[in-house]
């Protein structure tokens, strides 16, 4: 007979989602909080614009992390196949998706009664809660502890309370 562990939830969980890497999903959202917070001037279309912002400035930050994850492995002296290439694309993409529910957010603002300061608050606000819920999703995914994902849970509410407190500064 085989000396086998019996396998827990967490151990399967963990197996299940081990290629799941949500360190991107958690940097978009950051990102975004970031672009919503530093997009404060209103323009002739500002909902538009916010929307636009966000999800072009999710897609060159993609763009540069592709780079520099194809050009690292270039320094390293591997050679970069298609394959390789279309796989980094997939690993980085949830820098973009991690900006379209708060440029969602801001989209449906006007549906919502939320003049453009309130549409920028609920971008904030969608953009924190992702980055902490990618966070904490993240966590779990891997096989963390409840205590690990509260930590790195709180760890990223404070971060995204940070840029609030940024906003907040920066507009007084």
């Amino acid at each position: 007979m085989s000396s086998t562990r019996p396998t827990t939830a967490r151990t399967q969980r963990a197996g299940r989602h081990s290629h799941a890497d949500y360190t991107g999903a958690v940097y978009g959202s950051m990102l975004a909080a970031s672009v919503v917070i530093g997009a404060g001037g209103p323009g002739k279309f500002p909902r538009v614009q916010l929307v636009l912002l966000l999800v072009l400035t999710g897609l060159v930050f993609w763009v540069g992390h592709v780079h520099a994850t194809l050009f690292g492995a270039r320094l390293a002296q591997r050679s970069l196949t298609g394959p390789t290439v279309w796989r980094v694309c997939r690993e980085e993409w949830p820098i973009v998706e991690a900006a379209v529910p708060p440029a969602l957010a801001v989209a449906v603002s006007p549906l919502l009664g939320l003049d453009v300061a309130g549409a920028v608050w609920l971008a904030v606000a969608v953009a924190v809660a992702g980055q902490v819920g990618w966070s904490a999703v993240g966590a779990r995914q891997a096989g963390a502890s409840w205590r690990l994902v509260s930590v790195t849970a709180a760890v990223n509410l404070l971060l995204g309370l940070v840029i609030i407190a940024f906003k907040i500064a920066l507009t007084h």
